[in-house]
């Protein structure tokens, strides 16, 4: 056969062209790339690499070298060998079907660089390799003069697979470990999954989780509008616990809405954030049946690569930030990796502020090809949290003596405001292949974590005038938690069905102390406040508690794979005991409990890319709240019954999905801030579609667009709140984003991202009788290349958000003994400048 047949023609696009450079997992911008394979003769098999979704893509040799692929390959032989090693290697692999009769190739396990890889494989076979033009390898034999032979075989380089908690290279991720703990593709998951990736949040300037949710469907992230203290994110229309689903790694040890002790991450931190709606429980025990967004780490490469980024914006918002990471040995055993960031920011309500110092280093060390571990801690210290502050719904809402409170109003007093939070974790994951099918995992953090308050906070109006009531909370809380996840995962078959075996056992403790007070505070004129007359006195604690909650679950999960069948059943049973002690009346309270929860699904896998999916889950999540006699309230408990259809072609520019839900909600409980307790209102039954759209149409433009509809009510029969929509819960949501870049031209080098975010009307009271208007925010991100201005290897970008200053109330929450409406964010514009290296 003429090798010209053999071999595949590579064109590199000028967006693959001009990102080229420096690859990693996550830190090459969006590279993209067409392929053309063209006379290949039909004795020339093509044997695709694993991840067919993804176009092949051409890569810089030398970066292709030094890239890590983690492989497991038995010894056989070495065409047989290529052809795994392609496809675990996420390479495309073309070789004529005589060209390595007879030849054996050694075994392959752990992480290596591709050189060293087919160094191995190839090393007394005869044969050499070689990068030639287009980014491509040539195997090739030694003729008996050591001259090439040009029947050759041709592997088209791309760029490492993507791991399932790993980066991803622009927005659209393949692959996800956070519904089903094993790394599977989110097509074949009967699950309803959204993967915000580092590209995304970057583009869109999320300065937290929270807003890093903001085009993601089923998920209203306005519960607080303009403050940042905690990530709300409030999934298929269920409101309690709202803060209490935020995974990192996969474990649970970041507090929940029970204490003021609940974490944040960064997301300079954050290599992606995968958000699974509905129920969760069968593999994380306790959580809301809403869904969790399980947050993966940045973590050790095997590249040396390096950034640093200095920013700056307006309300006097600054901060700078790096990222270093590489090997520590010659021999590819340590990796290691230091993220930093600083930032400080005027918020918009008078006298506040928000001010974070961050630190995460981490070390993944190889000790064998069979045995890894990785090593880390995450250090963050928060000196100023900014308001956590609502207003009375006359005067946002509708108007106050015929005026407006000032959407940069705040309620409490500068001179007595503090939000001062530290929380440090460290913890590993290691992990052990036994052989080619068996492998066992563990996953450990530790949490230690303190937070001090001082807020003074609006009661409501005072009779007819325009002055606020007010009243003063604050103390110090403690919390210390540790979490540890034990897998054991096995790969097999039994005649025609191959499973994905995992089975766990996992255990978390909390233990939470705090001491707190209310006295009443000085009221403060609303259209014309005057700060420094508190009218606070600060005495002995009137509430003060500690509390503990221990969880442990034993978990089965059987993934089966029949032809173009999928189907996963999983079990759990879980071991609860709560326990909590008054330190004033010296009143012990507590209970066990333990619930077996279920979970099911099949999904259909056509070949042109469409996947048809039902399933079935349930949740569990009790809690240390407690009813208005001190008594631990009932566990929430949570089922679902969700169809939906996913749609990807097999070049893995285009993602479709479509989810229709039935999901109801046991035992909710709401608080009630004039007993500081939570009152029993039954249940809630929320059901709805869920669309999403995420397509790279072309090497320039990449598109994400999403439609929420929910249907959520209180089935509380004989209770005034029967039938009623929660509030909180818009009914209609709807998002687009899009993003343009220009490779050629005047504007070569620029791209330009714009989005629109549209939240409908929603419930703002108890009896649904007052409304929250829709609203629509439009954001804007504007990234340059200065490599154009002969700075290499830096950009420029710019994000502004609220684009066009819309004044709004986020959400409301009145009840018979609070009125709190939220603001939403004013317009906010910051730019940075970053330089790799």
């Amino acid at each position: 056969m003429n090798s010209t047949n053999m071999m595949a023609q590579v064109a590199v696009s000028q967006k693959a062209a001009q990102r080229s450079g420096t690859l990693r997992n996550g830190w090459m911008r969006r590279l993209a790339a067409t392929t053309v394979i063209s006379g290949i003769a039909a004795t020339c098999p093509i044997v695709a690499h694993a991840t067919e979704q993804q176009a092949p893509v051409s890569i810089d040799a030398e970066v292709a070298q030094s890239t890590v692929v983690r492989l497991d390959i038995p010894a056989q032989e070495l065409d047989r060998a290529l052809t795994s090693f392609a496809d675990q290697a996420n390479l495309k692999l073309l070789f004529p079907s005589q060209g390595l009769n007879g030849l054996q190739a050694p075994e392959l396990k752990g992480e290596m660089t591709v050189d060293a890889a087919l160094d191995r494989l190839l090393s007394g076979t005869g044969h050499f390799w070689r990068y030639t033009d287009g980014g491509t390898i040539t195997i090739e034999p030694l003729s008996e003069t050591g001259e090439n032979v040009t029947d050759a075989i041709r592997i088209e380089a791309n760029s490492v697979g993507e791991k399932a908690d790993g980066p991803v290279e622009g927005y659209i991720a393949t692959q996800s470990l956070a519904a089903t703990k094993t790394g599977t593709p989110i097509l074949e998951t009967s699950q309803s999954i959204t993967v915000v990736t580092q590209d995304q949040m970057e583009d869109q300037g999320s300065q937290t989780i929270m807003q890093a949710m903001r085009y993601t469907p089923g998920a209203f992230t306005g519960q607080v509008g303009a403050s940042n203290r905690y990530d709300y994110v409030i999934l298929r229309g269920l409101v309690d616990r709202s803060i209490d689903n935020i995974y990192l790694d996969g474990l649970k040890t970041m507090g929940d809405d029970s204490t003021y002790s609940s974490m944040q991450i960064d997301p300079y931190f954050v290599e992606r954030a995968d958000v699974v709606r509905g129920p969760a429980s069968v593999l994380y025990g306790r959580s809301s049946p809403g869904g969790i967004v399980a947050l993966s780490s940045k973590k050790p490469q095997f590249e040396q690569q390096g950034e640093i980024e200095v920013s700056y914006g307006n309300r006097n918002q600054r901060g700078i930030g790096f990222d270093l990471t590489g090997p520590l040995d010659d021999a590819g055993k340590l990796a290691f990796r230091v993220t930093g960031k600083a930032d400080a920011a005027d918020t918009q309500y008078t006298g506040t502020e928000e001010e974070r110092y961050a630190i995460a280093p981490s070390l993944t060390a190889n000790f064998t090809d069979d045995t890894r571990v990785t090593l880390m801690a995450y250090l963050q210290k928060d000196p100023e949290g900014g308001t956590h502050n609502g207003l009375p719904s006359e005067g946002t809402l509708f108007p106050r003596n015929g005026k407006y409170i000032s959407t940069g109003f705040f309620d409490g007093d500068p001179s007595l405001e503090a939000f001062e939070r530290t929380q440090n974790m460290v913890g590993y994951q290691f992990e052990h292949d036994f052989d080619d099918s068996l492998t066992a995992r563990q996953n450990f953090r530790f949490l230690d974590a303190s937070v001090h308050i001082d807020q003074i906070y609006q009661t409501g109006w005072d009779g007819s005038s325009d002055n606020l009531n007010r009243r003063y909370g604050g103390g110090d809380e403690d919390m210390r938690a540790y979490a540890v996840d034990n897998q054991l995962q096995a790969e097999f078959a039994t005649a025609d069905i191959d499973h994905t075996v995992l089975g766990g056992f996992d255990y978390q403790h909390r233990r939470v102390e705090n001491a707190w007070q209310f006295p009443s505070a000085s009221s403060i004129n609303a259209f014309n406040p005057v700060y420094g007359n508190t009218g606070v006195t600060i005495g002995a604690p009137t509430n003060s508690k500690v509390q503990t909650l221990e969880q442990a679950g034993l978990y089965l999960e059987d993934q089966l794979e029949y032809e173009k069948w999928r189907f996963s059943l999983g079990l759990r049973q879980d071991w609860v005991e709560t326990t909590k002690h008054d330190r004033l009346t010296q009143k012990n309270t507590g209970e066990d409990r333990q619930k077996l929860t279920k979970r099911a699904g099949v999904l259909y896998l056509f070949d042109n890319g469409v996947a048809p999916y039902v399933s079935y889950s349930e949740s569990f999540n009790p809690s240390l709240y407690s009813d208005v006699a001190g008594n631990p309230i009932e566990p929430s408990e949570g089922t679902q019954y969700e169809a939906g259809v996913k749609y990807q072609p097999e070049n893995g520019n285009l993602l479709l999905s479509a989810a229709a839900f039935y999901l109801e909600q046991d035992n909710v409980a709401i608080y009630d801030s004039s007993t500081y307790a939570y009152d029993p209102v039954g249940k809630i039954v929320s059901q709805g579609l869920e669309l999403e759209a995420r397509a790279n149409l072309n090497e320039n433009l990449s598109v994400m667009a999403s439609y929420t509809y929910t249907d959520a009510a209180y089935d509380a029969p004989g209770d005034t709140k029967d039938g009623k929509q929660p509030m909180q819960v818009p009914e209609h949501m709807a998002s687009l984003w899009g993003n343009y870049s220009f490779y050629s031209g005047a504007l070569n080098g620029l791209s330009i991202g714009a989005g629109a975010r549209f939240v409908g009307e929603m419930a703002a009271n108890e009896t649904n009788t007052i409304t929250v208007p829709d609203y629509t925010i439009f954001d804007l991100s504007l990234n340059y290349d200065m490599a154009n201005v002969g700075l290499e290897n830096t950009d420029l970008r710019v994000n502004v958000n609220n684009l066009l200053d819309e004044e709004y109330v986020a959400s409301c929450l009145i009840t018979s003994s609070s009125d709190n409406c939220y603001y939403g964010e004013e317009r906010s514009i910051l730019a940075t400048v970053r330089y790799r290296f």
